[in-house]
């Protein structure tokens, strides 16, 4: 299977992509990992991406994709792949079709502008171990510190509300759009994410026609 995972910041992409990845036998590719790697060997598309990074401007589009591309022709991508983190926009959705990829399903997993702020701002970690906590799910039971070692339990400043928010903002305006064009081609799937995972896991399942 070829998929392609969508969904908001927190929505538990990640968590369902290794599911997934353990399920089907197929890699999870990211694009942050590409973009890292492709740099690092010095592909072509890596040495421009760098420059740009190094210029502090977004890598263009066409980079992005070239490098996409020369991932999922790699021989361990033959069988299948799961997309995360890519396409970002209506742009790039459109630009890895004409690259002649055939992508199977399009899964969006759901989860209410609501709960992310929940799920988000209520994460802590540990400052000195980096043991993760949720003040709601998962809390420390000796409160401000952690369990392990003791150290002082910290919200990451990415996990502020407002800032949150923005990211929230930023998907709806450019990622949630692909959507509508992957509906058009019938490519679209969509589970909705619960509170407990073993639910979550059951809708993605579903959705795939994988149970």
């Amino acid at each position: 299977m070829k998929l392609i995972l969508l969904g908001p910041p927190g929505a538990g992409k990640g968590t369902q992509a290794e599911i997934l990845s353990k399920k089907l036998g197929i890699n999870t590719i990211s694009t942050g990992v590409m973009l890292r790697t492709a740099i690092r060997e010095k592909t072509e598309l890596g040495m421009i991406a760098d420059k740009y990074i190094n210029d502090g401007k977004l890598v263009p589009d066409d980079v992005v994709v070239g490098i996409v591309k020369e991932r999922l022709n790699q021989e361990d991508c033959k069988k299948g792949f799961i997309l995360d983190g890519f396409p970002r926009t209506t742009a790039q959705a459109e630009a890895l079709s004409e690259t002649g990829i055939e992508i199977d399903k399009v899964l969006s997993l759901e989860v209410s502008d609501k709960e992310i702020i929940k799920r988000l701002s209520g994460r802590r970690e540990c400052k000195s171990c980096g043991t993760p906590y949720h003040i709601e799910f998962k809390p420390s039971k000796k409160g401000d510190v952690c369990e392990v070692c003791g150290g002082e339990l910290i919200q990451r400043a990415d996990d502020n509300e407002e800032t949150i928010r923005h990211r929230i903002k930023i998907y709806h305006e450019q990622t949630e759009p692909i959507k509508d064009y992957y509906k058009k081609s019938g490519k679209l799937v969509i589970a909705y994410g619960e509170e407990e995972l073993a639910d979550t896991t059951k809708a993605v399942s579903k959705a795939l026609g994988l149970e």
